[in-house]
């Protein structure tokens, strides 16, 4: 086991991508089960250890090695420091499509007062976001929602690990009586 370790982790370290479980057990001629046991151990020893270092998990079979929140702003400093920000347009308009997913373009700027095409054509080439889908409305607007790579730029295992909208957010009804409005003026 002690070579497949030692394979697993050279393989998540020179990748700098995230990797399949499929993909691990493909390199080290494991098997699936073997590589998870593998996985386990490796974010059990940068766990217990005094490590900048940890497994990230992104969805259920998919694993980075990827440095620790706390070191973040550290890392920071020494690569590109403005290279991967996001704006302060482009945070808020992530976010609403990141609670509200699949959102329209006109649903998005309803909530943020303002034009979103070029936020969301930025947010579409740093693959943050994508298409998915159209409505079924008059118009067939274009829905978008988060992608795995949202996922990993946050940090996030899947998109129910975002933290709770806070009590002053509206509430469901007045989301509904927003949606309806906002379809009323499309329909227009």
């Amino acid at each position: 086991m002690r070579s497949l370790l030692g394979m697993v982790e050279a393989l998540l370290f020179v990748s700098g991508d995230p990797l399949s479980l499929k993909e691990l057990s493909k390199a080290t001629e494991w098997d699936e089960d073997a590589v998870r046991e593998a996985l386990d151990e490796l974010r059990l020893r940068y766990q217990d250890a005094d490590s900048g270092l940890r497994i990230v998990g992104l969805g259920e079979d998919t694993f980075q090695l990827a440095t620790r929140p706390e070191y973040g702003e550290t890392v920071g400093k020494l690569l590109a420091p403005h290279a991967n920000r996001l704006s302060k347009p482009a945070l808020e308009t992530l976010t609403i499509v990141a609670y509200r997913q699949p959102a329209t373009a006109a649903e998005i700027e309803a909530i943020r007062g303002v034009s979103c095409d070029g936020v969301l054509k930025t947010l579409q080439e740093r693959e943050l976001i994508s298409e998915a889908g159209r409505k079924q409305t008059p118009g067939r607007p274009i829905l978008y929602a988060t992608t795995p790579a949202f996922l990993h730029y946050f940090g996030l295992t899947s998109i129910d690990d975002l933290p709770a909208l806070p009590d002053d957010a509206p509430t469901e009804s007045e989301q509904q009586a927003a949606q309806l409005s906002l379809e009323a003026a499309s329909a227009l």
